[in-house]
């Protein structure tokens, strides 16, 4: 079994079938890329995984307990972090104060702002911040402003803001999103170097193919809500069903 399984959700949305009987398996320790072409249901599934949306049938379970229910933060506090489209971040505050919020949420189960107040006082929290900068290549920026970063630091910072967490599962969602390719590769070497360090899971929803081919261990391929197949890599580059319904290089 993996450490996320789902087992037959469904979700609609009037007469629109977003997902149809969606089955995915992600095993512990690994890269597990979800693609498909817009429309797919990609996000939709994502958001069931944490619940934003709620599956009309069928299952989601993680590291053996049930997601469906519970709330967003509840979810993140099982051990499930999420990486957005668009950097999800404080830009009024310092880079340092990032991270330092998700730290005082995962220690006391909820971060309110006079925590900034004793900071002073939280030597083991701020070490603790200042490390996960250092371990993303931040920690030389730690005082700058978190809106005047490039759109590449943006995401490093939000990497740190929940690696802080200490999570078991990260979900991406197209995490080189507006990226040049310059941030793009930096930010696979960035996600390899997580991968390398760490004990963590990773599931991926990723257009640019360069990423899911640089970074997954297995790949499913959804299209119309539907699994249509979930192979190695390499198997999946050269399958016909995803050509045709994705890469868009079947020839008649």
């Amino acid at each position: 079994m993996g450490i996320l399984e789902v087992k037959g959700v469904n979700k609609r949305f009037g007469g629109l079938q977003a997902l149809g009987d969606v089955n995915l398996s992600v095993a512990e320790n690994t890269v597990h890329a979800i693609i498909g072409p817009n429309g797919a249901g990609k996000s939709t599934l994502l958001n069931c995984l944490v619940g934003k949306l709620i599956p009309d049938t069928g299952s989601v379970m993680f590291d053996g307990q049930s997601v469906l229910g519970r709330k967003p933060h509840e979810i993140n506090q099982m051990g499930i972090s999420r990486v957005f489209q668009t950097p999800e971040i404080f830009g009024d505050l310092t880079v340092l104060e990032n991270v330092l919020i998700p730290c005082f949420a995962k220690r006391d189960g909820a971060f309110r702002m006079h925590a900034f107040e004793t900071v002073a006082h939280e030597r083991d929290i701020v070490a603790k911040a200042t490390q996960m900068l250092d371990d993303v290549n931040m920690a030389d920026k730690k005082d700058m402003h978190a809106a005047s970063l490039s759109r590449g630091d943006k995401r490093r910072l939000e990497m740190a803001m929940c690696l802080v967490q200490e999570p078991k599962l990260l979900l991406l969602d197209e995490p080189t999103a507006g990226m040049a390719r310059a941030d793009t590769n930096n930010t696979i070497d960035l996600l390899r170097e997580i991968k390398e360090k760490r004990d963590i899971t990773m599931a991926i929803i990723e257009h640019d193919m360069h990423v899911v081919f640089s970074l997954a261990d297995r790949i499913t391929v959804l299209a119309q809500g539907t699994p249509l197949v979930e192979d190695i890599p390499e198997k999946i580059k050269g399958h016909p069903k995803v050509q045709e319904a994705y890469l868009g290089q079947a020839h008649g």
